[in-house]
């Protein structure tokens, strides 16, 4: 059964309607298609301006700034009440990856409630209601509440809501930053996806507890084009240097690799924090080699896929492509790889990138974007933590690496210390890392609800 209101104390009246405001807003923008297809294909123009009206109505002036035709993004500044405070920047995405609707229960873009068959709890379904329009709903829902009632932040609060962060963020947040970085002038702290949502788990007594992580660091994105070249020729008499048959040679040893443990001082206050409350108990060298680490990592239960992919460096071959006719050898063919390296594992990476691809294969970056990390002990981290303790007293906030990339790689250049936050209370057994573009992706209502209330409290610290 998932947890009702009262089951997280904190909850006020006046922000009930607050949070019946993000249901409808969410629904809104899941019904608008903002598909990314990638290679430059996407649309966010329809959400963009359904998410400016919105703010618009709370009187702020948003602007919608177009990267390209139809390649939208919104930027609002709601002011403070303390012009010497530095600002805050709450960012989100507007784009969402492709649904296929054969697959769906329901149709992707209908934005439809209906009961999860998991908790049987009412939950909004489609496309981006996880990733991740339910947080652009929840804090355009906060904000509008604030204007309802009068409120102001105590610093200025910057929202960007930006196209492309599903593919090369060129149309949306890379463009902000290129084009446009006074909208972000003061900002020192920043808030986005990738963190915040409850995970269910157990200590080794049997305690049932709700870890709730926050991202502090993200692995880099690197992202490659191997090419392999030889000599074309007819495949009766195929040449000694094959192209295709270098190329499969790099891949296989690059599939085969087992890349090192690299634990950054993020990861290692993850571990140390989620053992804690698991009561997990340490041993001297757990984490010192990677038979140790695995085993230790075992232990985490639920909470294991928080550290296991954020430990090392890793590359997957995804794409291959040579030839255009069985009986022609190509005179050249090309691989994609995608790799992901952690804070200070970029020289690592490159020195055994090129000794897995070897003499024969090439390799370059087709899109880079490095690993960004920010502070655990400080300030901001502690308001984030708090925030949630106000509305779920029980709860065990922990930092944590993400295994993949958001749009924090891209802010962190402004000089900004980038978390991931977006609150959510999710039932027991529901799988929140599987909906994440997957079918019939679904958000609880009582989430979005709870995840109002933590940041009305949080925004206005």
């Amino acid at each position: 059964m998932g947890h009702t209101a009262t089951s997280f104390p904190g909850r006020t009246d006046d922000l009930a309607a607050a949070g019946e405001d993000a249901i409808q807003l969410a629904r809104g923008l899941v019904r608008r298609d903002s598909t990314n297809h990638g290679h430059g294909q996407g649309d966010e123009r329809a959400a963009a301006e359904y998410a400016a009206e919105a703010l618009g109505d709370a009187g702020l002036t948003p602007r919608i700034l177009e990267s390209a035709p139809r390649r939208a993004n919104v930027v609002a500044r709601v002011p403070g009440t303390d012009p010497t405070a530095p600002a805050l920047l709450v960012h989100g995405h507007l784009d969402v990856v492709p649904a296929d609707a054969a697959d769906w229960t329901v149709p992707p873009f209908a934005g439809e409630i209906a009961d999860c068959p998991v908790t049987g709890a009412p939950a909004l379904w489609g496309r981006g209601s996880v990733d991740m329009k339910d947080s652009i709903a929840m804090v355009t829902a906060v904000v509008r509440h604030w204007a309802r009632n009068g409120l102001r932040p105590r610093r200025d609060i910057v929202l960007a809501f930006v196209a492309d962060e599903e593919d090369s963020a060129a149309y949306g947040a890379d463009y902000l930053v290129r084009e446009h970085p006074e909208l972000f002038e003061g900002c020192t702290t920043a808030i986005g996806e990738g963190g915040g949502e409850s995970i269910h788990a157990r200590t080794t007594s049997g305690k049932p507890i709700r870890l709730y992580p926050v991202g502090a660091a993200e692995r880099g994105s690197a992202w490659l084009t191997l090419r392999a070249r030889g000599t074309a020729g007819h495949g009766s008499r195929p040449p000694g240097d094959n192209a295709v048959g270098a190329l499969a040679e790099a891949i296989a040893r690059i599939d085969r690799h087992e890349w090192p443990l690299h634990l950054t001082p993020v990861t290692r206050a993850s571990i140390d924090a989620i053992a804690a409350a698991l009561e997990v108990e340490r041993v001297p060298g757990d984490t010192g080699t990677a038979e140790a680490m695995a085993a230790l990592v075992e232990k985490l239960g639920t909470a294991a896929p928080l550290i296991g992919p954020t430990t090392r460096n890793s590359a997957a071959p995804t794409m291959l492509s040579a030839g255009y006719k069985v009986n022609v050898v190509p005179g050249e063919a090309t691989a994609g790889v995608d790799g992901r390296v952690l804070p200070g594992g970029e020289e690592q990476f490159a020195t055994t990138m090129n000794e897995l691809t070897g003499d024969r294969v090439t390799w370059e970056y087709a899109h880079g974007s490095p690993p960004v990390a920010a502070p655990v002990d400080s300030p901001a981290f502690a308001a984030l933590r708090e925030a949630l303790l106000v509305h779920d007293p029980d709860a065990h906030v922990v930092p944590m690496c993400m295994s993949g990339g958001t749009d924090a790689k891209v802010f962190a250049r402004l000089g900004i210390d980038c978390y991931g936050f977006s609150p959510l209370a999710q039932p027991e057994g529901l799988d929140y890392t599987g909906l994440l573009h997957g079918v019939d992706e679904r958000v609880p209502l009582e989430g979005l609800r709870f995840g109002v209330r933590v940041l009305d409290t949080l925004l206005r610290a």
